[in-house]
């Protein structure tokens, strides 16, 4: 048998990953994203908001299995490298935890000397992390009940 290990994905220097506890800042995953050779750098913030398709939201609880959802982050990063050579830099940050209304959940940058390619390989990342990271959320509703979705279960809304 061969080593597991041997098919992991190991991320560029120049981009970065994280999953964390810790509230995700605007302004440090876009020094993250810059460089020299950048005409463009992306931001896609996602956030918590008031409400899910009507029903009143007060706040939302994240859950990743982390190991793999790094190695989802650095996959989405490699198939931007191949088919945006000119990206020089990819950011992907997911928070967990218990988040209020307002608070950024998913930061995602991507820094390339385009901006065409810098907005679709943005676009590209959010939307595959959303498909294939094991990240769940729990939706906390202001009647006071709850329940978990996995972020690759959602539609267009979530």
């Amino acid at each position: 048998m061969k080593n597991p290990a041997a098919f992991l994905i190991k991320p560029k220097a120049q981009d970065s990953f994280g999953i964390t506890l810790a509230p995700l800042s605007l302004e440090e995953i876009y020094i993250k994203a810059d460089d020299p050779a950048n005409g463009a750098v992306v931001v896609m913030s996602g956030m918590v908001r008031n409400q899910t398709d009507g029903k009143p939201v007060v706040a939302l609880e994240y859950q990743a299995y982390e190991p793999m959802g790094l190695q989802v982050f650095y996959q989405i990063a490699a198939n931007i490298h191949e088919k945006w050579s000119d990206v020089n830099r990819v950011v992907i940050y997911h928070r967990i935890g218990r988040l209020k209304i307002g608070e950024i959940s998913v930061l995602v940058a991507v820094g390339s000397p385009h901006r065409s390619e810098a907005f679709a390989a943005c676009q590209y990342a959010i939307d595959t992390l959303k498909h294939n990271a094991p990240i769940w959320k729990k939706e906390h509703w202001q009647d006071g009940s709850s329940s978990w979705v996995s972020i690759g279960a959602c539609e267009e809304s979530c």
